[in-house]
């Protein structure tokens, strides 16, 4: 940290946008370095007017990277949620689309040696110990942004980076089905509680009386789902171990409909309270998890392609798509691997000078 500034990477993640920090660029003690975050993102404020934020949790929030120990690691990535019109920062979940910027950080700082031609940066997910090797275009040793992929939610096209994602199963809530059942009754509602990487409330729109393709405004501007989802996922928590989940972040809360644009499932999310403009890249997965399950809530309403291959799961934004395998006949069900293409590239780089 300098006397004016903290030297600061600003990165777009899949459908998210970061502050990307090497840790020794940040005060070790975590109640002086969450102080900094809060001054540098401009929280809290609704507008975020005097810091980084963009004034939603999607465009608030930081990646803190550091060498790895781990002799099979390369990186330890930290995520962390600022809030915006609250003074919180938390560490209790993962970011997939900061994730798939971690990589191509990591290597413009000098902490991974490029190849030539394509690099494999093993990272280590902080928050829940859990393993993603991001691999990404490194042409003459320098990472190649420019491509010719599309990801739903973000203008144009970049380079494509795939993200193969390792011990997600039960992340923060150390199993799978945290609750022990594919299905639990909260007031009224039948719901499947997950996580494989994020961990999830998953329950029928129709149930909720919507259609699961209302637009995020829509559905933030109705005040009694609001208070439906908070009190599902409060309850929820405690049946996953997640303790008093009234302030947290998760888990989030996804309402599942049929398809209806070719995908495989259509969701709506919220974060957590607040309706996600598109799904996160690990929200994504946990709830197609589930969907895959049978007896799941939401494995009825799930389209699987006629050709197999990776599974569509469409949001407001338009789609994700996501490759997940699951172990034949496992029960309890359990999770091979997951795989999801996201793209990332810098906005800029320098010094960004915190709020006094």
């Amino acid at each position: 940290m300098t006397p004016h500034g903290v030297r600061c990477m600003l990165m777009r993640g899949g459908t998210s946008k970061g502050a990307f920090f090497l840790a020794d660029d940040l005060p070790a003690d975590p109640t002086a370095r969450d102080d900094l975050l809060l001054r540098i993102m401009g929280s809290p404020d609704p507008q975020q007017i005097d810091g980084l934020g963009g004034a939603q949790p999607v465009t608030s929030k930081v990646a803190v990277v550091s060498p790895s120990a781990a002799p099979d690691r390369d990186v330890d990535y930290l995520f962390l949620q600022v809030g915006v019109d609250a003074a919180t920062v938390s560490d209790k979940q993962n970011c997939g689309n900061l994730l798939a910027a971690v990589g191509q950080f990591a290597v413009e700082r000098g902490l991974v040696a490029a190849a030539d031609g394509e690099t494999s940066v093993r990272i280590t997910m902080v928050n829940t110990d859990g393993l993603a090797v991001s691999r990404f275009a490194t042409p003459g040793r320098r990472v190649d942004y420019a491509g010719a992929t599309a990801i739903a939610g973000v203008p144009g096209t970049a380079a494509p980076v795939a993200l193969d994602l390792a011990d997600t199963e039960g992340s923060t809530c150390g199993s799978l089905l945290p609750t022990g059942r594919l299905v639990d009754e909260i007031d009224g509602l039948a719901i499947t509680c997950i996580d494989n990487g994020m961990p999830v409330v998953v329950v029928r729109a129709a149930d909720l009386g919507r259609t699961g393709y209302e637009s995020p405004a829509e559905l933030g501007a109705d005040a009694a789902l609001t208070e439906r989802v908070q009190s599902l996922r409060v309850q929820a928590g405690k049946l996953m171990g997640l303790g008093d989940v009234t302030s947290a972040s998760v888990p989030k809360t996804t309402l599942v409909a049929a398809p209806r644009d070719g995908g495989a499932i259509s969701t709506r999310t919220f974060i957590p309270v607040h309706p996600h403009p598109s799904i996160g890249v690990l929200g994504a997965v946990s709830v197609l998890t589930a969907a895959m399950i049978d007896g799941a809530v939401g494995h009825d309403l799930l389209v699987r392609p006629a050709g197999g291959g990776p599974l569509r799961v469409e949001h407001p934004s338009g789609f994700l798509d996501v490759d997940v395998e699951l172990e034949p006949g496992a029960d309890p069900p359990r999770v091979r691997r997951s795989t999801v293409v996201r793209t990332a590239r810098p906005l800029f780089d320098g010094t960004v000078f915190p709020r006094p």
